[in-house]
């Protein structure tokens, strides 16, 4: 049984070790026509616990680079590849991947965003269907391509590596800044919202 009503998946059993593992499916937050979206590899703990993405310590380190980039967490769509906390937080298998893209590319086509960021080697490398040295190519901007679109994404370390190494903050911050250059809402947030031509 599997059912997905706009951006929420509300059942789904299609990976039995998740199934186990999980308290609840961890839909994706944030406006539904967000420029910006953020996308983490799969829900941990406290997401789990919480029912809502990058909510930990990640979690802080994202909002206070978002809250430097001028912008609050309510501005941005946050979602991760895979829905449901894998046990002991390991890494989502390529299956686990696979079988939730599908839930992905449609929140993709329905949110429509200007820019996605892919927060860490795993979801770098599911959309783009390739290895990545996400440390050496963070920052980067490529196209890639998710169902029947194609979209501009941004290639950022996790959050989580700045606790680990301090001296990852620094870019990691500047990287989100940058996110909020690409996709307009730097603009929007200095007081001096644009109108287009209006």
């Amino acid at each position: 049984m599997e059912h997905m009503e706009g951006l929420c998946v509300t059942g789904c059993e299609r990976c039995p070790e998740l199934v186990e593992s999980r308290s609840r499916i961890v839909n994706g937050v944030g406006p539904d026509d967000a420029d910006l979206l953020f996308l983490g590899e799969a829900p941990g703990a406290k997401e789990d616990e919480g029912g809502e993405p990058f909510v930990g310590r990640s979690g802080s380190v994202l909002d206070d680079a978002l809250r430097e980039a001028g912008l609050a967490r309510a501005d941005v769509r946050i979602t991760n590849c895979v829905r449901c906390r894998p046990p002991d937080n390991r890494d989502p298998t390529s299956d686990e991947l696979s079988n939730c893209r599908g839930y992905l590319a449609r929140e993709l086509e329905l949110v429509d965003p200007e820019l996605i960021v892919t927060l860490g080697k795993v979801p770098s490398q599911h959309l783009l269907d390739r290895g990545v040295a996400i440390t050496n190519e963070s920052g980067s901007v490529v196209d890639a391509r998710v169902g029947d679109a194609s979209y501009r994404v941004l290639l950022s370390v996790h959050p989580a590596a700045t606790l680990y190494d301090r001296s990852q903050r620094e870019g990691f911050f500047d990287t989100i800044a940058r996110a909020a250059d690409l996709s307009g809402l730097a603009d929007a947030s200095d007081g001096q919202a644009s109108l287009g031509d209006f």
